[in-house]
């Protein structure tokens, strides 16, 4: 009995000790989850901060980007030459569409550029170089794209200088944006390529194709008697009517054909450029006064509503000076000039040869509808037994 007794005893310790232990094991157990919850919590918590914190730093960076002040300290002479500009400029601020072409991945691969990329260019993506030229909006420089190395022709117009020519808005919209829409869908070799754009508070920037042979009125007037001879003007008479034939087929006038306006490739190639003049005309008849007085065909002097046969003039004209050395209707007053353009008065030197007499008073006819069509001119007797290249069409 007293065996019992003692069985019963030791049997409810054991059960109270067991009882004990499971609950300080418990109590231990619950505190070591909440530690680990505590330190999750911190983990989680600094997670974020880190994760804004890189949000915040992206952010400046493409802030500060968006907004180039200056140019790339590489080219002190090109940045001295814009800061001069500045002070003469007051700032101004044009409405301008927020959303430019997308920046390309490598500018040698141009026709990505209106695939969807995050960044667009800026000015600090380019180191600037020398000036290749002055015009009466802005100037062009050498450059070069950091990433790719790749060589462009950087064309800087200023917003002021451009704004004091019209009213407002109205030659921004008319003229610079005109030239790049109009250059940056066109794809020929005897066009210049415009890669694309940007611009700052101060600036619109033209990123195009580096023509190294500079212009063809230079390369004109550093002949000897300050004309080609009759090879080099088909070639170019060749190149040129293709280009054209191209942007009439696109419903684009140029309007501007002079020297001063087309370039002159790596391997001297024809490249026409500066589009500012130029215009998308789908009902074919325009009236706005335009372009180079010299240049200029009988309709325009006289106030006619005219067509892409403008450009056929044109070519007329310049055909005459690259071979004689000046233009057909030069005078000495403007009212002479006008004139004679009105009656197409001209004469040819007796160097000038019988098959480029024969083209050239073809294109140079008051009447537009009988100037001589582009197909024509690539097949002109002349011009196929001179150029040394083939039309890009054929």
């Amino acid at each position: 009995m007293i065996l019992l007794k003692l069985f019963i005893v030791w049997s409810n310790l054991c059960f109270f000790l067991s009882f004990f232990f499971l609950n300080l094991l418990q109590n231990t157990t619950d505190i070591n989850n909440q530690e680990n919850r505590k330190n999750d919590n911190r983990v989680v918590q600094s997670g974020k901060i880190e994760s804004s914190n890189v949000m915040i730093k992206n952010n400046q960076n493409n802030t500060s980007k968006k907004s180039p002040k200056a140019l790339p300290t590489s080219s002190k002479s090109a940045e001295l030459e814009l800061k001069k500009q500045d002070k003469c400029n007051d700032e101004t601020k044009i409405n301008e569409k927020k959303d430019g072409p997308k920046k390309d991945n490598a500018m040698e691969n141009p026709e990505q550029h209106n695939k969807k990329n995050e960044k667009k260019w800026v000015l600090t993506d380019f180191d600037i170089g020398r000036p290749l030229g002055k015009g009466k909006f802005g100037n062009v420089y050498l450059a070069r794209e950091k990433k790719s190395k790749f060589i462009i022709a950087m064309k800087v117009l200023f917003k002021e200088q451009i704004q004091k020519q019209g009213v407002g808005d109205q030659v921004m919209l008319y003229q610079v944006q005109r030239e790049i829409e109009i250059q940056t869908h066109l794809r020929h070799p005897n066009i210049l390529r415009m890669y694309g754009y940007f611009h700052d508070e101060k600036r619109v920037y033209l990123i195009l194709e580096y023509a190294p042979k500079g212009e063809l009125y230079k390369e004109l007037n550093a002949q000897p008697n300050k004309r080609f001879d009759e090879v080099r003007t088909a070639t170019y008479m060749s190149q040129l009517a293709d280009a054209l034939k191209y942007c009439h087929s696109k419903k684009v006038i140029h309007r501007d054909i002079k020297p001063e306006n087309l370039l002159l490739g790596v391997k001297g190639e024809l490249k026409m450029a500066d589009f500012g003049w130029s215009v998308h005309a789908p009902s074919s008849r325009r009236e706005t006064l335009c372009g180079t007085l010299d240049y200029l065909p009988p309709e325009m002097v006289m106030g006619k509503t005219y067509n892409h046969t403008v450009d056929l003039w044109s070519v007329g004209v310049l055909c005459y000076e690259c071979l004689v050395g000046t233009p057909p209707f030069l005078a000495p007053t403007y009212e002479q000039t006008y004139h004679r353009i009105k009656k197409a008065q001209y004469t040819f030197p007796d160097f000038v040869s019988e098959g480029a007499r024969d083209l050239i008073s073809k294109l140079l006819v008051v009447n537009p509808d009988k100037r001589l069509p582009l197909e024509n001119v690539l097949t002109h007797p002349w011009i196929v037994k001179n150029r040394t290249t083939e039309p890009h069409g054929q």
